[in-house]
């Protein structure tokens, strides 16, 4: 499996039955069967005749992502106590989903770095890096037919329709210093957090669990997954280059007005508000010193923070009082955890 990396900090949190959360090694090994059939899965239905696709697919797919999409989707199955196999598939397609929004948000934004390495588009071009990522979502919904669960496909197929508005209202977003907390608001749902609501949704879903107990699942997705953009947000100005996997400031180089620049130019003096508001019309790295002072003088990564704090806890408060205790509800917790305290 891709190895889970232990959070840098010691836990003290305590679940509903005032038991230690575990940490992130305790998850990987609670889970660490399920995850290696997982890759099995990926590792087969990544075979294609056409030997480009092979290439690039085991590549991005095999280049130190934290699977934490699929993690959710098998975490959430186990919790409700699935014992089948429709979770491993289902995990599966959620990781090739995830892969395709990369392999085409990597075109859109031009980016050359990725976890530490060259982006697939940055090696083969931006033609075959948008068909590779077409090619992973066709695969995709093959795999989801091969399920015959209705609920299965409605889901997916309106999470992706979700994703790919995320990405225009992103690229609307693009450039204009204009861009409300709101409006950014919005792109975090569509954008990330609907494939994490859809993950752990669908554990519920196949378990054949009620209603409420679906909803609880996506509510906790939803929540989870806004939390980690908006560490994502706060990383990109105060995390380093080889802890991220990518260049810090990076946002701003592609003039996308995240949350922290939002927030800086609602609360700075009217000068700092300028230099932002310039820096994101002008995109690039000249302004990034500039800027780094004025989010850091303008308490902005804090402010995000506590945000992305309390969607976490909202991730917890919704699975609190109704998904049954066990080890799995436990995982659920500690990675609501690490969302807001990782470094990477």
């Amino acid at each position: 499996m891709a190895a889970l990396m232990p959070i840098s900090q010691n836990h003290t949190l305590k679940n509903a039955d005032n038991r230690l959360i575990p940490d992130l090694s305790t998850v990987a090994a609670l889970m660490r069967d399920d995850m290696t059939a997982v890759n099995a899965v990926i590792q087969k239905r990544l075979q294609s005749e056409v030997v480009l696709i092979n290439q690039m697919g085991h590549y991005i797919i095999n280049s130190g992502g934290k699977r934490l999409r699929p993690l959710l989707a098998l975490l959430s199955a186990r919790a409700f106590g699935y014992n089948g196999t429709h979770h491993l598939d289902l995990a599966a397609i959620v990781e090739f989903i995830h892969t395709a929004t990369l392999l085409h948000d990597d075109v859109v934004d031009g980016s050359e770095l990725r976890r530490g390495r060259e982006t697939a588009n940055n090696i083969w071009g931006n033609e075959a890096s948008v068909l590779v990522g077409d090619f992973l979502y066709s695969r995709s919904f093959e795999m989801m037919v091969e399920l015959k669960n209705m609920r299965v496909m409605e889901i997916l197929a309106h999470a992706t329709n979700t994703i790919a508005e995320g990405e225009v209202l992103q690229l609307l977003n693009c450039h204009d210093p204009e861009t409300s907390e709101e409006r950014y608001m919005d792109v975090i749902h569509s954008k990330t957090a609907k494939l994490f609501e859809a993950a752990t949704q669908l554990g519920a879903v196949i378990s054949g669990r009620n209603t409420a107990e679906e909803r609880a699942m996506a509510t906790y997705g939803m929540h989870l997954g806004t939390a980690f953009q908006l560490i994502d947000d706060v990383l990109d100005y105060s995390a380093t280059a080889s802890d991220m996997g990518k260049n810090v400031g990076d946002d701003l180089a592609e003039g996308k007005p995240t949350l922290p620049l939002i927030y800086a130019m609602r609360v700075g003096t009217p000068q700092q508000a300028a230099i932002v508001s310039k820096a994101i019309e002008n995109g690039g790295h000249e302004q990034i010193a500039a800027v780094m002072e004025i989010i850091e003088s303008t308490g902005a990564i804090t402010y995000t923070a506590k945000l992305a704090q309390q969607e976490a806890d909202k991730a917890v408060a919704a699975i609190a009082d109704i998904v049954p205790a066990s080890p799995y509800k436990d995982a659920l917790y500690t990675l609501a955890e690490f969302s807001v305290n990782r470094a990477y």
